[in-house]
């Protein structure tokens, strides 16, 4: 899959209100999980402790932190779309963000997004999405709410 190029404003909104696209699966190792446990000093055995998840979770194996789903949704977003003279990106905000289903050791989740609200801020768009990251083995939602980003265009 090709992510959508944009280039200015009208790119942008010609996506409002639509689908924008669907990122490929990533899959949520074991080691990803680790090293994202070791990055967040979150080292909860639900996560990280494989012995003891056979036997006390009800999962029977570890599961990914939902914090770790949500920090795949740069990379997923970069699959979807490619904005040209760029200048920056701010992360401006998360709204009726909701965990659905954990995402156990060894699945894989993508992202859909839409397309929710735009503004034309004199030199820089605000822009929210939604979007739903979705586990492939289950076709449940880990992760869905609203993401809105600050692009900034160089000047000409």
């Amino acid at each position: 899959m090709s992510p959508i190029v944009i280039n200015n404003y009208e790119d942008f909104e010609q996506l409002l209100g639509k689908e924008i696209g669907t990122s490929d699966y990533v899959e949520v190792t074991q080691a990803r999980i680790n090293m994202f446990a070791d990055a967040t000093l979150d080292h909860q055995w639900i996560h990280v402790d494989e012995e003891r998840c056979r036997t006390e979770s009800p999962f029977h194996q570890t599961i990914g932190h939902g914090y770790l789903t949500l920090s795949l949704l740069p990379y997923l977003w970069g699959q979807i779309i490619q904005v040209n003279n760029l200048e920056r990106l701010v992360n401006y905000g998360m709204d009726k963000m909701k965990f659905g289903q954990p995402v156990l050791s060894g699945q894989s989740v993508r992202m859909t997004t839409w397309m929710e609200a735009l503004a034309n801020l004199r030199g820089a768009i605000r822009m929210s999405i939604r979007f739903k990251i979705e586990i492939k083995e289950t076709g449940k939602t880990a992760l869905e709410g609203v993401a809105t980003f600050i692009y900034f265009f160089k000047k000409n």
